[in-house]
């Protein structure tokens, strides 16, 4: 019998299961909300606004395709039953087809990978026209955003095996791993020069970590590339490294030298999410343990201590409504980010901490996207990796509620 991420975690700490599980259970029940009938499509975020009786609604805004491809890219992971009530009543399958019928109109190269990463996940039988899309967007030539060229590395690792990619999966490792600026472990927020202004092109992001070191490890895990699991654990092991005392993954990173340049916001889909179905594949790829850091990020989703600090009770986890808010930041106008950008650019490590007392993270950005839950559920009902030894360490948080009857470890 498969063990998923989720059981094995019932093992490490029942607290963080039952929170895991609690989490789970919301994605589940908000993703049909955020679901368009009209045309089979995901929205693009649900945002709190104030509602006339006062009080506060959900308000639904835009479309998202790479939000949709995400989506489908956890939902598989579910019973055909929940999936068809997760995706408007059609499979994973058959939603990734919907997908790929749209791809002529698709032109970000982001938007193309994780649909053909879908498309490969989900075994569906026009993989090759949704390559042959993620082709012709990554044909020309110039540096790409990082995260974009990350999920096109991890498109063609999924295909391996169904389609012949080895020749565009090869050029994508590369492309990743000449990206980093000299020894730092970590990556920046483009694969060269031009698409970021040379004033801020030494910052990057969480995602700009995640993403790269988790296309690598796959890439390893499809293949054979040791380089590449390297690569994927020396990011991996620096970002924990830098984990705040909270529990938080922070935001941005100096590319050059692997230090954080500034903590806040700190985003909701980073702790529960993104980090865990990461670090999750390096580990399963034969890299590092990074399970401590995995229950610790989990943990500040049930008490942010941004807002204990603050005096503020409001809750991340909105169970009634389907959602987790989507960040805590400094209601500062990207202020402090801004500053600090240009302050390290000129001197690599300079802190300014002046505006940690001057901006304080006690603000809460009241959205929810689907990629949120779609990378949620990816990261913990996939199988879990056979045990390599003793957990490391486990963290403990309040769940706020008891695990639901139908636990899904």
């Amino acid at each position: 019998m498969t063990t998923t991420r989720l059981a094995a975690l019932g093992g490490e700490d029942p607290l963080l299961h039952a929170l895991a599980d609690r989490l789970l259970g919301v994605a589940e029940a908000g993703l049909p909300a955020m679901y368009r009938p009209q045309d089979d499509a995901f929205v693009f975020t649900r945002a709190a606004v104030a509602a006339p009786g006062g009080g506060r609604t959900l308000e639904d805004r835009g479309t998202s395709t790479r939000y949709a491809a995400i989506t489908v890219l956890g939902a598989r992971l579910l019973p055909v039953e929940r999936q068809r009530a997760v995706l408007g009543g059609h499979t994973a399958r058959e939603f990734t087809g919907l997908l790929i019928q749209r791809l002529p109109g698709v032109t970000n190269l982001g938007d193309a990978a994780l649909v053909a990463w879908a498309a490969a996940d989900t075994g569906h039988p026009e993989l090759t026209d949704a390559l042959e899309r993620l082709a012709a967007l990554d044909a020309r030539t110039g540096p790409r955003y990082t995260v974009e060229a990350a999920w096109a590395l991890s498109a063609l690792a999924a295909a391996r095996g169904a389609a012949d990619v080895e020749a565009p999966l090869a050029a994508a490792r590369d492309r990743l791993l000449a990206a980093r600026i000299g020894d730092s472990p970590l990556f920046p927020h483009a694969t060269g020069p031009g698409l970021v202004p040379w004033y801020r092109a030494h910052v990057s992001c969480f995602a700009d970590q995640t993403y790269p070191l988790q296309a690598l490890a796959r890439a390893h895990a499809s293949g054979d590339d040791p380089r590449a699991l390297a690569a994927a654990d020396a990011c991996a092991a620096r970002i924990c490294e830098l984990q705040g005392d909270g529990g938080q993954w922070w935001w941005h990173y100096d590319a050059r030298t692997g230090r954080t340049i500034e903590g806040y916001p700190v985003y909701s889909v980073h702790q529960h999410a993104m980090a865990p179905t990461a670090l999750f594949d390096v580990a399963d790829a034969g890299g590092g343990d990074y399970g401590r850091w995995i229950r610790r990020g989990l943990a500040w989703m049930a008490a942010p201590p941004e807002l204990a600090a603050a005096g503020r009770e409001e809750p991340m986890i909105r169970d009634a409504d389907g959602v987790t808010w989507r960040k805590v930041h400094r209601g500062d106008r990207k202020a402090v980010r801004a500053a600090r950008g240009l302050a390290t650019r000129v001197v690599p490590g300079l802190r300014l901490g002046v505006l940690d007392r001057l901006y304080r993270p006690a603000a809460i950005d009241r959205e929810c996207r689907p990629y949120e839950f779609g990378w949620m559920l990816h990261a913990w009902l996939a199988p879990a990796a056979p045990a390599r030894g003793t957990a490391i360490g486990t963290a403990t948080a309040a769940t706020g509620t008891a695990a639901r009857p139908e636990a899904r470890g």
